[in-house]
Formats: C-alpha cells, sequence, structure tokens
C-alpha cells in the first residue's frame, strides 16, 4: 500500500514537472517568435531566432496542441461527470415513485433507528435493489456470519436523502402514536432481529 502511494506521488510529481517544463517552453518559444527585432537584437537571440525559427515554431505548435488537448480531455471528463450524475438523480427519482414495502421499510430503519450507516445483509433483496438505483452505498466493513450470511455498513447516499421525506418512508409526521409505532414494528424487514442476535453471538 506504501509502494502504491509512493508510486502515485511519484507520478504526479513526474507530471507537474512535465506540464512546467512544456508551459515554459510554449511561452518562450512565443517570446522568441513574436518579440521585436530590436530587442532580440540586444539580447543576442536575432541570429538564433533567424536560423532556428522554424523549430521554434514547431515547438510552439506542439506546446499549444498539448495544451489544446489537456483543455479537451478536461471538458470531455467534466462532460461524462455531468451525464453520470444526471443519470444518478434520474434513476434515484424513478426508484423512489416504485418503492416495494420492503424498500421502504429498510429506508425506514434509517429513521427509526436514527442512525447514518446501519448494518445490513449483502444478499438482501431489497438491499441489491437500493444500492443497483444508486439510494443505498456500501462503506465496507463486511462480515460474514454462519447463519444470516455476509453483511456491511450502508448509508444513504447524499443524492437520495433530498427524496427520502416522511411522505415518502410513510412515517408519521410528528411522534408517532401508540397505534402508529406498532404498525411501523410489525412492519419492520424481517432480517433485523436476526442482524441483532447475530451482533450479540460475534461479541
Amino acid at each position: 500500500m506504501m509502494k502504491m502511494k509512493i508510486s502515485s506521488m511519484n507520478l504526479l510529481n513526474g507530471k507537474r514537472v512535465f506540464v512546467s517544463v512544456m508551459a515554459w517552453g510554449v511561452v518562450t518559444c512565443a517570446a522568441l517568435l513574436f518579440a521585436p527585432k530590436d530587442i532580440l537584437a540586444s539580447l543576442a537571440l536575432a541570429d538564433l531566432v533567424s536560423h532556428y525559427g522554424q523549430f521554434i515554431g514547431l515547438g510552439l505548435i506542439i506546446g499549444v496542441a498539448y495544451f489544446l488537448s489537456q483543455l479537451f480531455a478536461f471538458l470531455v471528463d467534466e462532460a461524462i461527470v455531468h451525464l453520470r450524475k444526471k443519470r444518478t438523480v434520474e434513476t434515484i427519482e424513478a426508484k423512489v415513485k416504485l418503492l416495494d414495502p420492503a424498500e421502504r421499510a429498510l429506508l425506514r430503519e434509517f429513521f427509526l433507528q436514527g442512525q447514518t450507516i446501519l448494518t445490513l445483509p449483502q444478499n438482501e433483496l431489497a438491499v441489491r435493489n437500493l444500492v443497483s438505483t444508486n439510494i443505498l452505498e456500501m462503506l465496507g466493513n463486511e462480515r460474514h456470519y454462519a447463519i444470516q450470511g455476509p453483511t456491511a455498513d450502508y448509508k444513504i447516499s447524499m443524492q437520495a436523502r433530498v427524496y427520502l421525506n416522511r411522505e415518502v418512508l410513510r412515517l408519521p409526521a410528528g411522534e408517532p402514536s401508540p397505534e402508529e409505532m406498532s404498525h411501523l414494528i410489525k412492519t419492520r424487514p424481517h432480517f433485523i432481529n436476526g442482524l441483532v442476535q447475530a451482533r450479540k453471538h460475534a461479541a
């Protein structure tokens, strides 16, 4: 892991040096080509430009082309990121409108338990569906239980949080009445108690 970090740092530093060299090359070539002749003469560079002007011009073209290609790559990357975010939001919006009872009950657990992170079974269909539609994010901390199967820590994604209000999750507007609390408890995901028991055994 340490070697990978050192290698990444070396690569980044190398790229910075290369970009710096290219930038100075472009500035130097442009200055030599477009500087007034009297200034070049006073610096004893007029003969150099006269003899090697074509190579200086070629260097300027290469440098400018390099930075234009970097700009183009940056714009393409930004466009891809924008489209990916837009597609993610569209997927979340569509899924929120079509939550089934199991998925809705699972999302309610975050609010009922007052937690931003919950340990959930990876193989549960509701969990897999919510992950695939970008509503849940897996954070890691994977564990394997003989009975319960593999679990991991999950949180509601930042993009999905704005869509998951009390109305969508069918939570009471205020403090739930005894009847409402009883209904919420009855509709909790079937695996919640199993996870609690599994954690107790693991502890």
